[in-house]
């Protein structure tokens, strides 16, 4: 609102001073000692004009009115922008007794349905598992924020050639003699799980026919054949109580709990859509969609002789010449039963790793084709780099294992209470279990959503710097303040550079709130939370609230104070940071 007071400012003068109607905007300044904003608009303006851009900046700074909240003034053809003390407390002031602290919604609404868990039933959640998650989580409390209607859905993996090849390996095991007569018990364990999909999916690649039998098994449950099926739903019982626990351990919550199995009773229908509109064509026993735009997919011969593709863009597999469903025919079949579900869906994301990148792209084209997807919703996919080791490989065990989620989140809460103990706080398991994870949550989102990062728990964890801990800890500061005074908080007055940094840097904070929207990615809501408690810092440590004689200054500092936690922690809620009481 700020900025587009002043930009308002600025386009009247413009207009006044005879340049028409122009649309100036203004930016931060990148040099808070100069002044707060700038805009660089005159030069493309006046050379546009033909006239002299450094003539063009101050006649328009002569014509503007109203100036009492800002000063303005011109270097280079800069129009430099500086509040006075009085609009910086204005503002500081209405923040305070405002609710969201400043920050406005959308006008309009959208009706958002979010995509990120993806965890597959009968695997352990693994490393692969936990930026969908927390980028997810994030994404889903920002749109809410702003306004959206948001639906998470976890979206498992429970219905493809996992399952199969689990319930083979259980089977040969002898896991599963009660439920195919051959005894009374049929008590399945997590750890049986766990134990048989590694092997069974070791074995498929090395053993003849192991796949073959395994992909029968899956057309079984598929099909709901007894007792496969209760064999499946015990499997998927178990599974989703594991992932659960894990997935809540990470702040990360779904309204639904569907899967690829949810969506099996839309795919009859959603590949009769697509048969209706003449996309469907056999190939070698098996149905599939052409999604090839002109210039995609264009053969061409080698040297050798051999075919390749230009700009590949392969058919969209709809269904096995034995009649099984595909990934990506659920997948299709799950954004047909949303729309069916739900009414007017504006958006519906996708939150995974580039190595879906084509099967989306897939996806989203057959639905658009065949009317699936309506014309105005917008299908899209939000790719998410990988998190690597010191060695700038995806993160491994030292053996060149995947390395489980409960794995690492245990390794977090263990460095944690190591720091916890070194600052002399020993048995404090859930407050190590914050810190540790909001340390991965900050080290992972202050990244842009697209880029790899190299997982580094000593960096991540440290109580200085640009951090998790570090803003848990300013938080925790603050409370040690605010409930060692006793008086009510009064007016923002500001009147010191430290303080004008502070509503300097929520200023910053709410205008990040929009650019992580548009972008998808939170890694400006990160640093601008750092930001802001970087200022306070710079704050706490030349004033001493406590201390000070002045009460009605003191009364001001405490509401400045007040601000700041408010605005850290409204940050911190949106990126599934919790605070805890003591660091």
């Amino acid at each position: 609102m700020i900025k587009k007071e002043i930009e308002n400012l600025l386009n009247k003068a413009a207009f006044k001073a005879g340049y028409g109607e122009v649309d100036l905007t203004i930016s931060f300044s990148s040099l808070p000692e100069v002044c707060d904003f700038q805009c660089n608009g005159c030069f493309a303006l006046a050379k546009k004009l033909g006239v002299n851009p450094v003539e063009m900046a101050e006649n328009i700074v002569k014509n503007i009115e109203n100036t009492q909240d800002y000063d303005f003034f011109v270097v280079k053809a800069f129009i430099n922008v500086k509040l006075t003390d009085e609009k910086f407390s204005k503002i500081g002031q209405v923040y305070a007794t405002d609710e969201r602290g400043g920050l406005a919604k959308h006008k309009t609404s959208q009706f958002v349905i979010l995509d990120y868990g993806g965890a597959n039933v009968a695997k352990a959640l693994h490393v692969g598992h936990l930026r969908p998650a927390i980028i997810g989580e994030s994404l889903k409390r920002l749109y809410k924020l702003m306004g959206d209607r948001v639906i998470s859905d976890v979206h498992l993996g429970d219905w493809g050639l996992q399952m199969g090849l689990t319930e083979l390996q259980l089977f040969e095991d002898g896991k599963l003699d009660g439920y195919f007569g051959k005894g009374k018990n049929k008590s399945l364990t997590i750890d049986d799980l766990n134990e048989a999909y590694p092997k069974a999916s070791a074995r498929k690649d090395k053993e003849e026919g192991f796949k073959e039998k395994a992909e029968e098994w899956t057309l079984k449950i598929q099909h709901k054949e007894s007792p496969y099926y209760e064999v499946y739903q015990t499997i998927r019982e178990l599974s989703v109580k594991e992932i659960e626990a894990n997935y809540s351990k990470l702040g990360a919550k779904f309204d639904l709990w569907y899967g690829e199995s949810t969506a099996d009773e839309y795919c009859p229908e959603a590949i009769k859509q697509i048969k209706a509109k003449g996309l469907l064509k056999e190939s070698e026993g098996a149905l599939v969609v052409e999604v090839a735009k002109e210039g995609e997919n264009v053969p061409t011969t080698d040297k050798n002789g051999q075919v390749k593709y230009l700009n590949p863009m392969p058919p969209c597999l709809i269904q096995k010449s034995n009649g099984a469903a595909l990934y990506a025919t659920t997948d299709i079949a799950t954004i047909l039963m949303r729309n069916k579900l739900y009414k007017n869906v504006d958006r519906i994301e996708y939150v995974t790793d580039a190595r879906q990148k084509l099967h989306f792209n897939q996806v989203f084209r057959v639905c658009k084709m065949s009317g699936i997807s309506p014309e105005n919703q917008q299908l899209i996919h939000i790719v998410n780099g990988t998190m690597n080791g010191r060695d700038g490989k995806p993160f491994k065990t030292r053996s060149g294992d995947t390395i489980k989620l409960e794995d690492i989140i245990a390794m977090l809460a263990t460095k944690a209470e190591e720091k916890l103990k070194a600052n002399g706080v020993d048995g404090e398991e859930d407050m190590a279990l914050k810190i540790g994870v909001g340390a991965m949550k900050f080290g992972d989102l202050i990244n842009n959503v697209s880029k790899d990062y190299v997982f580094d728990i000593d960096k991540f964890m440290a109580f200085e710097g640009k951090t998790g801990p570090y803003i848990q800890y300013t938080v925790v500061r603050i409370n040690s303040i605010l409930n060692k005074v006793n008086m009510p908080a009064g007016k923002i007055n500001v009147a010191t550079e430290e303080e004008r940094g502070i509503i300097r840097a929520i200023l910053k904070l709410n205008s990040s709130y929009e650019i992580c929207y548009d972008e998808k990615s939170l890694n400006g809501l990160c640093s601008a939370t750092y930001d802001l408690a970087s200022a306070f810092s710079t704050f706490y440590n030349n004033f001493n609230v406590l201390n000070e004689k002045n009460q009605e200054r003191k009364a001001g500092y405490i509401a400045l104070l007040s601000l700041v936690k408010k605005k850290l922690l409204q940050a911190l809620d949106v990126l599934a940071i919790e605070v805890p009481d003591k660091m």
